[in-house]
């Protein structure tokens, strides 16, 4: 027999199923009046559907929208999109950052363009089988551009989700990371799953904030464990972040009339495939500025001179955070290196050229 005052797992179990309809109801009607009018809203096309997802990866909203149209606009399907030179397809992306996201989405462009009439996979494996996608766009496009069943998770439906069931964590904690897509699984709505993870995820957006999160406007709070606690603030954990390793950049600007010399990459595999002013990264200025003479040294095949530095900087890219200078370079004869691309300063900024180029062109310009 149960204890005194407990009551049947049965019955818990049922209380907890009519408790998920009620969010789940709540929930879809907030997200019908309230949801933001974004421009990769309303389709269920699946191209449209996975670009806008890979967009959206670690960046804003509001810097993804310009791009996401331009993109279409240019690439208006997977078709056009695997034919385009890989080139042009960086020269839209260009300033995004997450430069692998765009050579990932080419690929798998090429991909989907020799399938039978173009058409995307509507299965798991198959989606998850193409350069880029994993398990959160294949989830996202299931459900959005095919209305099956998946539930998505990122860290504002974690947030969402923990508050809701008062669950301690974060999404690096395997066990937590269990507990919630349990917890979410079992909320999904089967009959409206792409508007339900929009709805997660606007949610957490908009309403569900990080800090000072706006109970008072919430559709779910008469079931939320961490407002009826008063503490909806310490549901997830923090995530532990990772320290920032400062480094130290040399970049050269070597100039023949109005045009500037660069090349591809940058140092430690970084910015592959995007065109930057020939630079080196050390621990220490004099540390980089070495190590950019000896790359100048192999770029030139000749004697060069090296001015005093300005147009100093800062950059961060993932965990780095890069202190920058740029340095003259003279030259004893024309440069004709393999390498190097010589570009017109004023076609720069449409140029498929890397954040801190463009960062570093403000201050030459």
């Amino acid at each position: 027999m149960p204890g005194r005052g407990r009551k049947p797992p049965a019955e818990v179990a049922g209380a907890k199923h009519a408790a998920n309809t009620s969010i789940r109801r709540a929930l879809l009607a907030w997200y019908s009046s309230n949801a933001r009018t974004h421009p990769w809203r309303g389709t269920t096309d699946p191209y449209a559907v996975w670009v806008s997802e890979i967009m959206l990866q670690q960046t804003q909203i509001a810097t993804v929208t310009p791009y996401y149209q331009r993109f279409l606009n240019a690439f208006p399907t997977v078709s056009h999109l695997a034919e385009a030179p890989l080139e042009r397809v960086l020269e839209l992306w260009s300033g995004l950052g997450y430069y692998r996201r765009a050579r990932h989405l080419h690929q798998a462009a090429q991909a989907v363009a020799q399938m039978p009439g173009a058409k995307f996979p509507e299965d798991y494996a198959g989606l998850r089988a193409l350069a880029g996608i994993g398990d959160y766009t294949s989830r996202a496009m299931l459900s959005i551009a095919f209305n099956q069943p998946y539930a998505v998770l990122d860290g504002n439906v974690a947030r969402v989700v923990a508050r809701l069931y008062s669950l301690r964590g974060n999404l690096h904690q395997s066990q937590f990371r269990r507990t919630v897509e349990k917890e979410l699984a079992a909320l999904l709505s089967h009959r409206e799953p792409g508007n339900f993870n929009q709805a997660m995820m606007e949610l957490g957006q908009t309403v569900c904030l990080p800090r000072g999160p706006r109970c008072s406007t919430c559709p779910l709070a008469r079931w939320c464990g961490g407002y009826r606690g008063g503490n909806p603030e310490d549901f997830p954990l923090a995530r532990p972040r990772r320290a920032a390793e400062t480094h130290h950049l040399a970049v050269a600007l070597i100039r023949r009339g109005t045009t500037v010399a660069m090349v591809q990459g940058l140092e430690e595999g970084l910015l592959d495939d995007l065109w930057n002013f020939p630079s080196a990264l050390g621990v220490t200025p004099s540390e980089a500025l070495e190590s950019l003479k000896q790359k100048v040294h192999r770029l030139t095949r000749g004697s060069f001179t090296i001015g005093s530095p300005f147009g100093k900087f800062r950059h961060t890219i993932t965990y780095r955070s890069i202190q920058g200078e740029v340095y003259p370079i003279e030259t004893a004869r024309p440069i004709c290196h393999t390498s190097l691309k010589w570009f017109e300063l004023g076609v720069l900024p449409q140029a498929a050229i890397s954040k801190l180029a463009r960062k570093i062109v403000q201050k030459i310009s």
